[in-house]
């Protein structure tokens, strides 16, 4: 059977594919560029979401098997990943 964690962090990433697909279908459907902008616009609020999500869950699973010094390594990867997509 598939770990519990592992499980929930593939769900998360279907979902978010999903949503991308179906977005893409809507954008097709619409046929306007200023509807498929909104749309695309939209899809910017479910990508960072689904990204912390699934990193959360992961360290979740990990916490006992990381040390706090590891954490805090990867903490600072996922702030620097966030300041780098979110910096204008």
């Amino acid at each position: 059977m598939f770990n519990k964690i592992v499980l929930s962090m593939a769900l998360l990433r279907v979902l978010s594919g999903s949503i991308e697909i179906v977005a893409a279908l809507i954008m097709l459907r619409l046929n306007q560029i200023d509807k498929a902008l909104l749309v695309n616009s939209s899809l910017a609020v479910v990508g960072p979401l689904i990204l912390i999500s699934t990193t959360t869950i992961g360290l979740l699973g990990m916490a006992d098997k990381l040390s706090f010094g590891k954490l805090l390594w990867i903490a600072l990867g996922v702030t620097c990943i966030f300041i780098g997509i979110l910096k204008k």
